[in-house]
């Protein structure tokens, strides 16, 4: 079987790949969190035209599928828990734990790497999340993170050590979650089907303009507490049933 590395889908893959160590290295050199996370941006525009380019070149392949995973878990498994790790590292312990304590607990982080890699290969595998997801998708848990540090960074809030543990706990836990979060994937314009996804879109277009700063840490939180409501009212319906 003739194997082809270099087609322009797996060109845009590996742009992400890329875009998401540099994200790293500007987190560990320079501690610029903001740079950071206009690469994580520049990673989630790669992720997405990369699939879009195969399926209208028609150079879908395994070998795609399997660089999409090994990228993603560059960009958004381990570029945020590295963010966090140099964050951690910049504050002190809210609770005065013993510094050699504190220091050692900083890579407890590096669990949003982990999980973030099971999450990447039981999408592969799950047939089930065509239009829904099961989790938190990866690129929604690093734009969390990353911009919980850009806002910590330019001292919008503040954060303590343990506080960065539970969020690296909570997001890891949401990865492997079984909440289905709904996808911004349409098969029509039409209204009927896509009200949540064009009401999200635009609760998501007003915070932009009203809440600038805060605006993509409020998405991502909105985008999790809606696909947990609605999972749950689902849940509710069919125990009815």
């Amino acid at each position: 079987m003739r194997i082809r590395l270099f087609t322009f889908p797996n060109m845009l893959t590996l742009a992400n790949l890329l875009s998401g160590a540099a994200a790293i290295v500007f987190a560990l050199q320079y501690h610029d969190y903001t740079t950071s996370f206009m690469l994580i941006i520049a990673s989630a525009v790669f992720d997405f035209f990369d699939g879009f380019a195969a399926r209208m070149l028609g150079q879908s392949s395994p070998i795609g599928v399997q660089l999409d995973s090994l990228a993603d878990d560059i960009s958004f498994g381990l570029a945020p828990s590295l963010v966090l790790y140099d964050a951690y590292i910049g504050t002190t312990s809210y609770y005065a734990i013993d510094a050699q304590i504190s220091d050692a607990m900083r890579f407890g982080v590096l669990i949003i790497a982990a999980f973030s890699a099971l999450r990447l290969a039981r999408f592969n595998i799950d047939d089930t999340q065509h239009t829904e997801f099961r989790g938190l998708p990866t690129p929604a848990a690093t734009l969390l993170c990353v911009s919980l540090a850009v806002l910590f960074q330019q001292g919008h809030i503040v954060l303590y050590r343990e506080q960065i543990l539970l969020i690296a706990l909570a997001v890891a836990l949401l990865l492997v979650s079984p909440i289905r979060m709904f996808a911004l994937k349409f098969t029509s314009f039409s209204p009927k089907g896509n009200m949540l996804r064009y009401g999200f879109l635009l609760t998501s277009l007003l915070l932009i303009i009203f809440c600038t700063t805060y605006s993509v840490t409020l998405i991502i939180v909105l985008y999790i507490v809606v696909s947990t409501l609605r999972w749950i009212v689902g849940h509710s319906t069919e125990d009815r049933i």
